[in-house]
């Protein structure tokens, strides 16, 4: 029986370590990731349709900090694909109306779009009662983006490959962070071009392992430990980019933050803090003395689920 309507959300994320390959012959880039899913969520409403139409709006309690422009509501959308691609993978020839409520921020280095995804096929599989498992969903999301399973999956996750092979790390020991939407986006094929003509000629190795100093800071929740281990092959390229982000960066830990750093591909500053007392104090003084936009989140956080259905 299928449902009238279904909701779903699914996490943002921070890689907490993110190392860059040369560029492969199909343009992409191995990768060695461990991702962090943090606790700001991408909610998708999906209402059935009989026609068969897919019908996408952005709903207006979004809190996206970012570029609405770069969020088309068509065919291009990931949403759309992701429910698109679960239609022909099962055969349905049902329809949706998916209202998006957008809190990660666009193009902002927090995999927002993979999240998307996530959502559509989590809401979508339970609207129209097409049964894949996670295993199934996971397969279908890679089809769409590297970053997808690990929104499906939340938690912490070891990335390899393009980051699409994922090694899950049991885990809830909890960080806490800040983070600093920018008022723009930055492409993500944009950065990683950026990050090959920056080291054009010098030897760049395919990385094969997350050090295993970031997964033992992690799980054991050390903080102090964590900061000093923190490395994102893809900063130069984002402050080349957006060199702003170099001074935002600074102002954050001269505001009492243990690191800031970028995430994914930024724009967004990702702030480790020992806890939530230590963000709430790195955020007053950020807003007092910079007046800069921050958010207290903390990782790790559940991956896509259905979290109403009738």
């Amino acid at each position: 029986m299928t449902r009238q309507h279904v909701t779903a959300q699914a996490p943002g994320k921070i890689n907490c370590y993110f190392r860059v390959g040369p560029p492969r012959a199909d343009g992409y880039h191995d990768v060695a990731s461990l991702y962090v899913a943090v606790s700001l969520f991408e909610e998708v409403e999906a209402t059935l349709r009989g026609d068969g139409e897919l019908q996408l709006r952005l709903d207006e309690s979004s809190t996206v900090v970012g570029e609405p422009e770069t969020f088309p509501l068509g065919p291009s959308n990931l949403v759309y694909q992701a429910a698109d691609l679960l239609r022909e993978h099962t055969g349905t020839t049902l329809g949706a109306d998916l209202n998006i409520i957008k809190r990660v921020p666009i193009a902002g280095g927090m995999g927002g779009g993979s999240a998307d995804a996530a959502a559509t096929l989590v809401a979508c599989n339970e609207l129209w009662q097409t049964g894949l498992d996670r295993e199934e969903l996971g397969r279908l999301g890679s089809r769409l983006g590297a970053d997808v399973p690990f929104a499906l999956m939340g938690g912490a996750a070891i990335g390899l490959g393009v980051g699409d092979k994922l090694a899950p790390l049991l885990t809830r020991a909890q960080t806490d962070w800040v983070l600093i939407p920018a008022s723009y986006g930055l492409s993500t094929p944009r950065v990683y071009a950026m990050l090959d003509r920056l080291r054009a000629g010098q030897p760049v190795d395919v990385p094969q392992e997350v050090d295993p100093q970031v997964i033992k800071a992690l799980m054991s929740s050390d903080a102090e430990m964590l900061a000093s281990v923190l490395v994102n092959d893809l900063t130069q390229a984002s402050l080349a980019l957006a060199p702003e982000l170099g001074t935002v960066r600074d102002l954050a830990e001269g505001a009492g933050a243990l690191r800031a750093m970028v995430s994914g591909s930024g724009p967004t500053l990702a702030l480790l803090v020992r806890d939530a007392d230590h963000g709430t104090e790195v955020m007053a003084q950020l807003g007092d003395e910079v007046g800069v936009a921050t958010l207290a989140v903390t990782a790790p956080a559940p991956g896509a689920r259905v979290v109403h259905s009738e």
